[in-house]
């Protein structure tokens, strides 16, 4: 730790799928949350849309962290916590799950020596802090020439989203249904009609299976469903009858008033144009969504398969009772594979999909002495 005006803190810059963001080992962080937190947003450079004084990329899918520790629960080998930052904000949010971040978690737990490789591949189950969540999580750890075994990185693995192509990242996810919501169908059925003030009546399907959705159809809102991000985002428009909808629909999910909340997420659908089961487009919940987050595609692909909802209605080629279903969004598809209960297929028991990691940097990020805490 120098002397002098700022402070040196351990940790690895790395991408997670389809975002980024320094990962930290617990220990290596103040045990205060508010301390935590303003080391956080020093590390990031927020609140700046730029974030020119720190690491973050000046997005929130660039804007994210992880805080990863040893397991302290039977059967978990590992815990985190995800923080979402927005560049512009002053906040810590640490209420929501992020699929893409959760897939550097093991990576960084070995690099770490948190956990140990077992073999050429390591499975470790890891916890998310933030809503509960388990997952089981499976990375390659070849020996390298040293005899040594290593987290291997380079791979034929591709996922849209990502340019080249990396080492395959498995992620099993355990019992994710009601991660924040409390329940898949917050209000117990697979669509709701909901009144929203210059729009009417509205209808939606309002599920959480690892990531609270608000799913609508694209057309409903005067969009196709095939746009750009950048055309989304420069849609003021849109972009206020998607908020207005997302306020009125977190109250329907129990959520409270989610104004300054990064959740619900909201996604339009439309029918599949390049071959997939559906089409997506997703905001984060007021940007636009480069692909879709994670937890967002696996929420969507379960819509899919629930008769009656409003993914449904335009979902195609979706059959048996472990149906892949491919999800496309602006960036390409992005496929997971369900397991349906045999004796009810509209209850979804299992979700696994692949990602990518890749460990970007490693050593200390330094923060101003003025944003520490004793």
């Amino acid at each position: 730790m120098p002397a002098g005006s700022q402070t040196a803190i351990p940790c690895l810059l790395m991408r997670g799928g389809t975002s980024r963001g320094p990962f930290f080992d617990e220990r290596a962080l103040p045990a205060d949350v508010a301390a935590r937190d303003a080391v956080l947003l020093a590390a990031l450079g927020s609140p700046d849309e730029r974030q020119i004084d720190g690491i973050g990329g000046g997005h929130p899918l660039t804007s994210k962290v992880g805080i990863v520790a040893p397991g302290t629960r039977p059967g978990v080998d590992v815990e985190w916590t995800f923080g979402q930052i927005q560049p512009a904000g002053d906040t810590v949010d640490v209420t929501a799950n992020c699929g893409n971040m959760l897939a550097a978690v093991l990576p960084f737990a070995l690099e770490t020596g948190i956990v140990e490789p077992a073999g050429d591949t390591t499975t470790a189950r890891v916890l998310t802090r933030n809503t509960g969540m388990i997952a089981e999580i499976t990375v390659r750890t070849p020996a390298g020439a040293d005899g040594a075994r290593h987290v291997e990185y380079a791979g034929r693995a591709r996922i849209d989203g990502v340019p080249g192509t990396a080492a395959p990242i498995e992620i099993g996810f355990l019992d994710t249904a009601g991660s924040i919501a409390g329940s898949l169908l917050p209000t117990g059925r697979v669509r709701d009609t909901v009144e929203v003030d210059g729009l009417g009546d509205v209808e939606v399907t309002l599920i959480d299976n690892g990531q609270p959705l608000v799913i609508v159809a694209a057309e409903r809102l005067g969009a196709t469903g095939y746009e750009t991000p950048a055309e989304i985002d420069a849609d003021d428009g849109l972009k206020a009858r998607v908020e207005a909808l997302r306020l009125v629909c977190g109250r329907a999910m129990g959520l409270g008033d989610v104004g300054d909340k990064n959740y619900p997420k909201m996604t339009l659908v439309a029918p599949p144009a390049h071959g997939g089961s559906i089409s997506t487009r997703s905001l984060i919940p007021r940007v636009a969504h480069r692909s879709i987050g994670v937890l967002a595609a696996v929420t969507a692909a379960t819509a899919c398969v629930l008769r009656g909802s409003v993914a449904h209605d335009v979902a195609t080629g979706i059959t048996g009772t472990e149906p892949t279903v491919s999800v496309e969004h602006p960036s390409g598809e992005f496929s997971v594979t369900l397991g349906l209960d045999p004796d009810d297929p509209q209850r979804v028991v299992r979700s696994a999909l692949l990602r990518t990691a890749r460990l970007l940097m490693s050593g200390d990020v330094l923060v101003p002495r003025a944003a520490q805490f004793s």
